[in-house]
């Protein structure tokens, strides 16, 4: 199971505050000490250009008794000059009250929350600029040294304090920051060796091709080796230059929906502790072995990338029904993915590229094997302690990205969403001045196609 595929059984999660620490709480889930995000609601609206007009609306905010939080001015997307992101105190004064209000004196008005649940005109939270993403790195559902009764280190003190070593570096960093450095000792060395040679030695006959593509590249440009555990900031920095993707050091288990969130940025939230040393060959949860043999290779290819990207875009004020499908799609595709390549079945999965028993398992006759449907995979149950009975084949990935565009488009929430590489951000896309715009910037990118294509050919036939 992943960083952040796990669920929230309808709990909250307290938003983290700089220089506090987690704190257990009676239900046995890690909520961090600060203001609780579920009293955070946001109102995104624009209002027609004249004097005043903002001091107008914070006049209504002010009768509703309503406490704000963060006020922010920013150029609008849709014709409006600008637009005003208001961060509110759901819980003190009468928030319904001035939303009635200041709503019919706006060109543009959405609230956003994350207790979104029983509000229909409500969009659950999603970030909308990449550093949005401090907001619920820490609003985690475990933390450091907390281990389950059957995991293999849970008597082992010593590997205990190891992770919550790995776990408060994760905890204090924040977006633009380089990752720590991590010292490993001989032990988790040790221990990652045996994990690397055992695997490697499959990956020439059952991984996929754009796998063992990169994998050399790995060992040359980040320091794979059977002796060396690499560094996430130096394999961040390979993947950025590869396809802009990224990694994030996280403190413990996320919620589908943050976790996917990232995934809209091309920001992965990966471990950096490594397996207890008693059982090299199992994991209970991600490690670092899962993370840099499993998942980073495939994070290199743009359309993998691109892929799991729209995985991340599709889940961004999605209902919490389709964040389950979504989240169900990647288990059996970024997890636990086959693909078929000149006609035989290739490992493209981290779940497999990680795991030496489930690759073996999942390239042999035992299991059923379909062919990837978003619609009827995302509803497939499956098993986190035992192989996967059931897997799911992707023609290619440029194939599964587009049954996943396709997918996305069903999902009921009222407007598109885009990323903008040049700022880091999300574009919601909701009016048809926005379409326009894209319309035209679209257009001006064909005429550069068409001028450098119509140059080779004519290069060409001068030669």
């Amino acid at each position: 199971m992943d960083a952040g595929i796990t669920q929230t059984n309808g709990k909250h999660v307290q938003e983290p505050e700089l220089g506090t620490t987690p704190k257990l709480m009676g239900s046995g889930t890690y909520i961090l000490e600060g203001r609780e995000a579920s009293e955070s609601t946001f109102l995104i609206f624009s209002m027609e250009e004249e004097v005043g007009a903002l001091a107008r609306a914070l006049k209504i905010f002010e009768e509703a008794e309503v406490n704000l939080r963060h006020i922010e001015s920013r150029p609008s997307q849709r014709k409006a000059n600008y637009e005003f992101v208001v961060e509110c105190d759901a819980k003190k004064g009468n928030l319904d009250s001035a939303v009635a209000k200041l709503k019919p004196v706006c060109s543009y008005f959405q609230v956003v929350a994350r207790a979104h649940q029983g509000h229909k005109e409500t969009v659950p939270w999603y970030p909308r600029r990449i550093k949005d993403l401090d907001r619920f790195a820490n609003q985690i559902l475990s933390y450091g040294n907390e281990l389950d009764s059957d995991h293999p280190g849970f008597t082992d003190e010593v590997y205990r304090k190891r992770r919550q070593y790995f776990a408060d570096i994760a905890y204090n960093y924040r977006h633009g920051e380089d990752i720590p450095r991590i010292e490993y000792t001989p032990e988790e060395t040790a221990t990652w060796g045996t994990v690397f040679k055992n695997l490697v030695a499959l990956y020439k006959k059952h991984a996929c091709a754009e796998h063992n593509k990169v994998f050399p590249l790995l060992i040359e440009n980040c320091g794979y080796r059977e002796d060396n555990i690499p560094q996430l900031q130096d394999v961040s920095d390979f993947l950025r230059d590869c396809t802009g993707f990224t990694l994030r050091p996280v403190a413990g288990l996320l919620s589908s929906r943050d976790f996917l969130a990232g995934l809209a940025f091309r920001v992965f939230h990966s471990t950096q502790y490594i397996r207890h040393p008693s059982r090299p060959m199992y994991t209970p949860e991600p490690d670092v072995c899962h993370e840099l043999l499993g998942h980073a290779p495939l994070f290199a290819d743009p359309n993998f990338a691109q892929f799991s990207q729209e995985i991340g875009l599709a889940s961004l004020g999605a209902p919490d029904d389709y964040i389950e499908k979504l989240a169900t799609c990647f288990w059996f595709t970024v997890e636990f993915g086959v693909c078929r390549q000149n006609g035989e079945l290739k490992a493209y999965g981290a779940g497999l590229l990680s795991s030496f028993g489930e690759l073996q398992h999942a390239m042999s006759d035992v299991p059923k094997f379909l062919p990837f449907q978003p619609e009827k995979t995302g509803v497939t149950k499956y098993p986190i302690t035992e192989f996967q009975p059931v897997y799911y084949i992707a023609e290619s990935f440029e194939d599964a990205q587009q049954k996943m565009i396709e997918f996305a488009a069903t999902i009921p929430r009222p407007f598109s969403v885009r990323y903008n590489p040049y700022t880091q951000s999300i574009e919601t896309l909701d009016s048809k001045y926005q379409i326009k715009e894209l319309l035209r910037t679209i257009g001006n990118d064909l005429k550069l196609f068409s001028e450098a294509y119509f140059k080779m050919e004519s290069d060409h036939g001068m030669m």
